[in-house]
Order: C-alpha cells, then sequence, then structure tokens
C-alpha cells in the first residue's frame, strides 16, 4: 500500500478533528516493548482509566507519559458540544456530501484501503443479477482472479433467470478433446465459487460461498480476461451489497443524549422516566480490576498479535465502556457470523461485571464467542457506540439476524447501526418474562401450555391471533399492560411472523429450549473482573477444544441410523453429528406424515397438502394439515412450517414430498456449507486486499504473520498435512537466508 492514505500501527493516534485522538491498540512484534517500561508507573497509570470504589486518583500523578489506553480530549467552552459527542470517525472526505468516497480501515493489514470489496458471505443481496455478477467480478479483480459463469438455470418455459454458480476461471479441467491442445495450462481445478438464487422478494441471494482457491494469484492475467476486460467501469460502485452499503463508512461515535420515556436499562419499567442522564458515569470497578484489564490486554497482545480493543472515555477522561476480540472469533465471524445473539445476561440481572457478549453458532449447532464488552450503563448511547465498536472490528459486515432481550435503548441502537439486519427478540426470553410477570393468574399450568401452543405451534398468522385472543378472554388479561406490549411486538419474537429469517438453530427460537448463557457456570452474582479474566481463556480453551473433538467425531464415526429412507444415509455423509441428529428426528418423523393430496397446480409447481398425525392414534382432532409448495423443474420444495429457512435443513412434510415425486436425493441446494462436516475453515482474520506498503516493517510483519498462520492451520488437519507444512517452512527459511547471505 503506498501513498497518502497509507496506515499503520505504528501511527498510532489518528483524530477525527483536531481536538480529539484515540489509540487503537493491537498487537505486533512491537508489543514487548510495552512490558519494558516500569511496571509500578504503567500499572498506576492505567489505573486513572477507572473509576476504583472507594478512591479517588491522586491529582499529583502523571497521566500523560506512559499512559496505556492513549486516547485524549481537550474540552473547549465553544465547541465541546459539538466534538465530545463523537469517540472517532473512520471515513473518506467530505463523506457528507458523497457517499461513494469511503475508506474502510482494515486493521488486520494496518492501513486504509480505498473501495476495497469485501469477501461475499451467504444472505448478502442484490437488486439485479447483473449487480451480482459486477460484484464479484470487482472483488475477484481487487483480489487477482478472474470469474465466469458456471451455470444458470432459468425457469421453465420462460426465459427468466432463477439462479446462477459464478467460479473462478481456473475451475474445472481441460476436457479430453483439449488436453493436447498446445494452449497453456490454466484450469487447476479450483473450488472457489458464489452461488445466487431469485428468492421471492425478486432480489438475488448469495446461497452459497467458497472462497478458497488452489493457486497463486495472477493480478496481470487476471486484468486481461474477458470478464475484467468488459467490465463497466462505472458499475464499480453500482454492484456493491446492498447489506454493507450503509456501513462501507464507519463511525464510530459518541451520540447526543437523548432521553427519552422508556430508554435505558432493561430492567426498567417501561413507564419510568430518567429525565437527567449523568454524562460523567464511569465504569464502576473494584480494587485491581483496572490492573487486571492492563495485564490482560498486554499479555494477549504478546501472544495475539490480531487481538483488538477499543476503550471509550468520558469528558473526564475517565473508562464508560470497553470492547475487545481475540483474532480467531474475528475470523469466526467470516464464516458464522449470519446470525449473532447479544448476551446481556450479566447487565439484566445486575451481576457484579457488566459483562455482555456477542455470540454465534458453528457448524456443530455450538455457541461460539464474537466479542466482549464492559458497559457503564445500559442507554442507547452507549449501546450505539458499542455496536459501532463490533461493526468496526467485523470490517463493516453486519449480520443477517440479531437476536437479543427486550430493552428499548438496544432496539433503537440497533436499527440505527443495523438497518438492514434481521433483528428478533429471543422467544425464550420474552416467554420467561411472561411467565414470571403472571405469576398470581389462576389457573397457572393451564396459562403456560395454552400460552406455549400458541407462540409455538402456530403455523399461520391467523391461526396465531385467534388462539392469542381465546387466550387472553379465557384469563381475563386483555387489558394487562405487559400482555399488550409484548402483543405490539409480536412481530419481533412469535416465531410464525419469522418463517423467512434463518436463526441457525439458535435455542431462542426453539419450543422447549432456551439458550444458556456463554459464559455458564463460570460468571456468577457476585464473579469480580479479575477472577472472570482468570478463567476467560480456560472457557474459550474448552469450547475450542469441544470443537476440536466434535470435528473429530463428526469425521471419523459413522453415525446410527434410524430407519431404511435413504436421504437419512446421505445426509449422514454430509452433516457434523448435532446437526445430523436433528435431521434425523425428521426423518424419523415422516412416519407420522399421511394422506398426501394435490390441491393445486400452476406449471410445474405443485401445492400439496399433507396431514400429519400429533398422537400415537390416527383421529381428527389430532391431525393437522402442512400446505407443501413443489417446483418440479427447479426441483424446489418449501413447506409452510418453513423448517429449512429457520434452521438450514429440511422438514418431515418436505422430504414426504420430495419422496412422494421419486426423488431419491436431497438436492444439493438443501445441503448448506455452514453445516457439513467438511466445512473447511481457517481461524485467521480475512486478509483482504493484497496490497501492503513494502516501505513499511509494521506491515511486512503484519502480513507474512498471517500467511504463516494459513500454513499452521491447515498443518494441524493432520499429520501427512503437519509433515508438508514443517517441509515447506524448513524450504523457505533457507531461501531467506540464502538472500541474507548474498548481501553479506
Amino acid at each position: 500500500m503506498t501513498g497518502e492514505n497509507t496506515f499503520s500501527p505504528s501511527d498510532q493516534a489518528f483524530s477525527a478533528n483536531s481536538n480529539l485522538h484515540i489509540t487503537i491498540q493491537e498487537g505486533s512484534q512491537n508489543s514487548e516493548q510495552l512490558l519494558e517500561n516500569e511496571n509500578n508507573d504503567l500499572e498506576n497509570d492505567c489505573e486513572q482509566l477507572f473509576e476504583i470504589e472507594g478512591n479517588e486518583p491522586e491529582s499529583e500523578r502523571d497521566d500523560t507519559s506512559d499512559q496505556l489506553f492513549d486516547i485524549q480530549s481537550n474540552d473547549h467552552e465553544n465547541d465541546g458540544g459539538d466534538i465530545n459527542e463523537h469517540l472517532f470517525e473512520i471515513e473518506g472526505n467530505d463523506h457528507e456530501s458523497s457517499r461513494d468516497d469511503r475508506t474502510i480501515i482494515d486493521y488486520q493489514n494496518g492501513g486504509s484501503q480505498e473501495k476495497a470489496y469485501p469477501p461475499p458471505v451467504v444472505g448478502l443481496e442484490f437488486d439485479s443479477y447483473d449487480d451480482a455478477y459486477n460484484y464479484y467480478n470487482c472483488y475477484a479483480k481487487e483480489l487477482g482472479f478472474a470469474i465466469r459463469v458456471k451455470s444458470s438455470w432459468t425457469k421453465r418455459n420462460s426465459k427468466e433467470k432463477r439462479g446462477a454458480v459464478l467460479c473462478c476461471n481456473c475451475e474445472g479441467f481441460k476436457t479430453i478433446k483439449d488436453a493436447n491442445s498446445r494452449k497453456k495450462e490454466t484450469r487447476t481445478g479450483c473450488l472457489a465459487m458464489i452461488r445466487l438464487r431469485l428468492v421471492e422478494s425478486n432480489r438475488w441471494r448469495v446461497d452459497e460461498v467458497k472462497l478458497e482457491h488452489n493457486h497463486l494469484f495472477d493480478p496481470e492475467r487476471a486484468q486481461n480476461s474477458k470478464s475484467h476486460k468488459r467490465m463497466d467501469s462505472g458499475a464499480k460502485r453500482k454492484m456493491e451489497p446492498t447489506v454493507d452499503v450503509e456501513v462501507r463508512t464507519i463511525k464510530l461515535y459518541r451520540t447526543p443524549v437523548v432521553d427519552a420515556v422508556g430508554y435505558g436499562s432493561s430492567n426498567s419499567n417501561e413507564g419510568e422516566t430518567n429525565n437527567h442522564v449523568d454524562r460523567s458515569k464511569r465504569l464502576k470497578l473494584k480494587n485491581g480490576d483496572a490492573r487486571a484489564i492492563y495485564k490482560y490486554f498486554c499479555r494477549v497482545q504478546l501472544t495475539d498479535p490480531n487481538f483488538f480493543y477499543v476503550i471509550d472515555l468520558n469528558d473526564e477522561g475517565y473508562s464508560r465502556n470497553v470492547f475487545w476480540i481475540d483474532s480467531r472469533s474475528r475470523a469466526a465471524y467470516n464464516y458464522f457470523g449470519d446470525v449473532v445473539s447479544f448476551d446481556t445476561t450479566c447487565l439484566s440481572n445486575n451481576y457484579e461485571i457488566p459483562l455482555v457478549a456477542f455470540v454465534g453458532v458453528n457448524h456443530h449447532g455450538q455457541t461460539i464467542l464474537l466479542g466482549c464488552g464492559l458497559l457503564a450503563d445500559e442507554t442507547l448511547e452507549t449501546y450505539i457506540w458499542l455496536f459501532r465498536a463490533w461493526l468496526t472490528c467485523m470490517s463493516g459486515r453486519p449480520p443477517q439476524t440479531i437476536i437479543t432481550n427486550q430493552c428499548k435503548a438496544m432496539q433503537s441502537a440497533l436499527a440505527e447501526v443495523f438497518p438492514r439486519a434481521h433483528h428478533r427478540l429471543s422467544s425464550s426470553h420474552v416467554m420467561q418474562s411472561i411467565l414470571e410477570n403472571m405469576g398470581a393468574i389462576q389457573e397457572y399450568e393451564a396459562f403456560q401450555m395454552i400460552l406455549s401452543r400458541t407462540v409455538y405451534d402456530s403455523i399461520k398468522v391467523d391461526e396465531f391471533e385467534l388462539a392469542w385472543e381465546h387466550m387472553i378472554q379465557r384469563f381475563g388479561i386483555r387489558d394487562h399492560e405487559f400482555i399488550q406490549t409484548l402483543y405490539d411486538d409480536r412481530e419481533q419474537w412469535v416465531p410464525v411472523y419469522s418463517k423467512d429469517t434463518f436463526f441457525a438453530v439458535m435455542p431462542n427460537f426453539q419450543k422447549g429450549e432456551s439458550a444458556n448463557p456463554f459464559f455458564d457456570g463460570y460468571v456468577h452474582q457476585q464473579t469480580s473482573l479479575e477472577e472472570f479474566l482468570d478463567v476467560y481463556d480456560v472457557v474459550l480453551e474448552k469450547k475450542r477444544q469441544e470443537e476440536a473433538r466434535n470435528d473429530f467425531e463428526s469425521r471419523e464415526l459413522t453415525p446410527m441410523l434410524r430407519t431404511r429412507c435413504y436421504y437419512e444415509l446421505q445426509l449422514s455423509k454430509f452433516y457434523t453429528k448435532d446437526v445430523f441428529i436433528k435431521f434425523q428426528d425428521e426423518v424419523v418423523m415422516m412416519s407420522s406424515c399421511f394422506s398426501i393430496t394435490q390441491v393445486h397446480t400452476n406449471g410445474p409447481i405443485v401445492t400439496y397438502m399433507i396431514k400429519e398425525r400429533e398422537g400415537e392414534e390416527i383421529m381428527r382432532d389430532n391431525n393437522r394439515n402442512f400446505e407443501v409448495m413443489y417446483d418440479k423443474a427447479g426441483a424446489e420444495v418449501r413447506c409452510m412450517c418453513s423448517c429449512f429457512n429457520l434452521n438450514g435443513y429440511l422438514c418431515r412434510h418436505a422430504l414426504c414430498i420430495l419422496n412422494y415425486n421419486g426423488v431419491e436425493e436431497i438436492p444439493f441446494q438443501y445441503i448448506l456449507s455452514r453445516w457439513r462436516k467438511d466445512f473447511k475453515r481457517l481461524y485467521v482474520p480475512d486478509l483482504g486486499s493484497n496490497n501492503v506498503d513494502i516501505t513499511n516493517p509494521v506491515q511486512w510483519f503484519d502480513h507474512l504473520y498471517r500467511r504463516a498462520m494459513q500454513v499452521v492451520q491447515e498443518g494441524m488437519i493432520s499429520q501427512d498435512h503437519y509433515m508438508v507444512s514443517w517441509q515447506a517452512f524448513k524450504e523457505s527459511l533457507n531461501k531467506v537466508r540464502l538472500v541474507a547471505d548474498k548481501r553479506v
């Protein structure tokens, strides 16, 4: 990377204006310098950022020379109101007048990159096929490869395109006819691709992504490829995925205090009014906590060069909020960032540590950590700061779905920071709050059963509305304010309203299931921050060992089959162990489905009605009807229960219709790569652009380190992989030493 836009970790303080500076500390080879200073001085300095209960900071203590977190705010009488509202901004010049002047800060490479195109992820949507093609073409050009259309399909008896696969032009191999051609072999069997599908909203969605290439990039050859030659130079800014439009210019800032009724803590009553917000609120920590944070951040920086943290200070220079994330979590988000749950258990239950966590789900259905924070309060401005900090760290790529508990301030912050994400409230959390508020109701057990049936068993909106009306009428709670408020928000937590929202088997929306906090069993009401940081790495290591063990069992062990259905055998070869068990239950439940009736035909699309018995005996009152649409032309099936949309695997009703139509194997588009046992992950941060400023030694280190970590990750797959990787390292080291010898 060259030019004025180059930014390196050595230039640590950058400013949004002349009066405000922030340092973002990221590990590098210079991290060891942190430990070369006098420990006592540093420990004393770092405590000034936090409020230690019972102790006032000493006025004579030097707070500038060795301050760990170099964040400064100069107060001026005339401009304090405007300047101090912003923590920091990352943006192009004159961003207010032109959304196209964008700059993304690439924390991994330590530099800013103009007009960088983020890697494709499942769930990206485009207004048209051309937009999708142009986006992937520009992304490929920037990376250094070319693309082509591998396949596409249209609607029967129509030229309307319904789907396509765009692949790297090194995909496949020469045909037998061309094997003896003198033309240079360029195909390597590369598997990099994206699969596009036209969805019901008449938009084009990315259904599958493979990012790994098996060849080196050749920018010069790619530049002359057909796909890049016919690229419209004016189209580059048109084809960016709409999911990223709002966040390509990333602002991380303090908003003005907006204190409307109802904003604030998720524990507060809805009608409470707080007419005054203490803007000097601090993160209240006990003796030793500030030192523990400092020691932990310094220690992790030495072992994890891509560890990231950011501190939010108030006007007095004290810490309000803290956010941090390790490199593995940053890399995991590239694979499992489609659904994110925001865990506020510690805040909601008044734990001693004000901990929040971003949590995802991996290919085993196991929860993974995607970042942590410590918050001074639960106001709108705090949540906006935290969400923008997290989004900035994730290169401005928001999740498809984010799940939270009930809090108006949080909901407003989400709407501002993630305007295109599906925001849903945790059904299990809402159900629990209803039962707690209705504890004094007569016939409590009957109410509990009817509530569960109304929320989870309704398969149509009208069905839910009628059942809810019957419930509130029977138990006389029509005028209950809390119940009415939840009913007004029903589209955010009742499953029947979220049939097109992917939840990745999150237990928050499953009947009879509730999500345990990520740190469940390790963090209790009286756990101190120092105690938490002591076990933090232990918890993460156990989670990683659990993932490795699940990988091994899924890869090496053959699951026990429960039926003779070929669908079960087919998916046992693809799905991870835990996801296969969930799918297996659907296969077993196919036996409860009967009486398939064709009710409507529209060309190749046939609508069926299938009955399912809920008890052991076939009785009219125990039967439920499910409508299933099947497209014979595209081998597409959709059930009104929307199991595939919600969880990512087919339901028993859809399986029965496929079997009824003689489909021997489940179509490939219904086997999501995120649930496969061979799903390939490299837990090193996304490399982004290959542009490196060759005059900047810091960027040398960062770039080489991440490249080496890719080899390390691959080398850990098996003993053979390890031997090849070790040999490659030795050969590389010898070649580098030869260069040094020639200079002597």
